[in-house]
């Protein structure tokens, strides 16, 4: 049975008349003719009783015409939506971002994103790094952002940006009208920072252990929020990547951009080899707004 046959059947059930149904189809009466039998031979009986002067449908048939009507509606509402799917006039995506993007430089990218594609609606699962890959891996999200994974595996990772990390100070800090700052002289003060086992956290101690110099951390949360909020108060000094410096600023905490050693990680996106197009859009938006962080002047 096929929705070819079943728009012949249709057409003659509800015109009564064969020449009608041919002009609402377009057919000649052969390929018509052809179509029930297909449809009357691959159901196992007669659907139509035709006469010279006369159509009408069999018990079958009368049985038949309200499920051909739905199955007919159903193929076209999904054939419309899918249609709308590939022309990005209707959709839904997921995107994993860790918090640091997702706070920072996700949003206006979803901007420009939603300017171009208003019908196509976004859910955004702001998770640790780990979790970012994870959810792509396990096809939770389409997309993920999140740092160079250590092992990718069958996963694609498409860079953005190299971020470098920067040192997050206090705003009376002598230490906040420094053009740079070396490690050792920030490690000076009590250190705030992400509780593991978060990426940034797992990051600087990796780099600073490669020059045998430990992080002596006074203070930890789990939040880059609850970190900026802390060193703006005075309880000490953090380093994060320069995708926070805004958030920072806002929190009331100063930048200053780190030496001896600099350390930067590549932020990237995250997907599988396959892709909706809605995700493929998304991904180009991704790479044609998202540039690297720069520290203001004014810092």
């Amino acid at each position: 049975m096929t929705v070819k046959q079943l728009r012949a059947f249709l057409a003659v059930a509800q015109t009564l008349s064969f020449t009608q149904a041919c002009e609402r189809l377009h057919l000649s009466q052969p390929a018509l003719s052809l179509a029930i039998k297909g449809l009357e031979d691959s159901l196992g009986g007669k659907l139509l009783i035709r006469s010279t002067r006369s159509v009408r449908l069999t018990p079958e048939g009368e049985s038949l015409l309200p499920l051909a009507k739905h199955l007919l509606a159903q193929w076209d509402n999904t054939e419309e939506r899918l249609r709308q799917r590939f022309t990005l006039q209707l959709g839904r995506l997921s995107v994993a971002a860790m918090p640091s993007f997702a706070c920072n430089l996700l949003p206006s990218a979803l901007v420009k994103f939603r300017q171009q594609y208003p019908k196509i609606n976004v859910t955004v699962h702001d998770v640790i790094n780990e979790e970012v890959t994870d959810m792509v891996r396990s096809r939770q999200v389409e997309i993920g952002i999140a740092f160079s994974p250590e092992g990718q595996g069958s996963l694609s990772f498409t860079p953005l940006f190299e971020d470098q990390f920067v040192a997050v100070v206090p705003p009376t800090s002598p230490l906040a009208h420094r053009d740079t700052l070396p490690w050792t002289q920030l490690l000076e003060n009590d250190f705030i920072t992400l509780q593991r086992p978060s990426m940034v956290r797992r990051l600087l101690e990796q780099e600073l252990g490669k020059r045998h110099i430990d992080l002596p951390v006074a203070f930890e949360s789990h939040q880059l929020s609850t970190v900026g909020r802390m060193v703006a108060e005075g309880l000490g000094v953090s380093a994060v990547p320069s995708m926070c410096i805004q958030q920072m600023h806002e929190l009331g905490a100063r930048c200053v951009p780190l030496v001896e050693p600099s350390i930067a990680c590549r932020v990237g996106i995250l997907t599988q080899e396959e892709l909706s197009v809605a995700a493929h859009a998304l991904r180009s938006v991704l790479l044609e707004s998202v540039k690297a962080p720069s520290l203001p002047i004014d810092a």
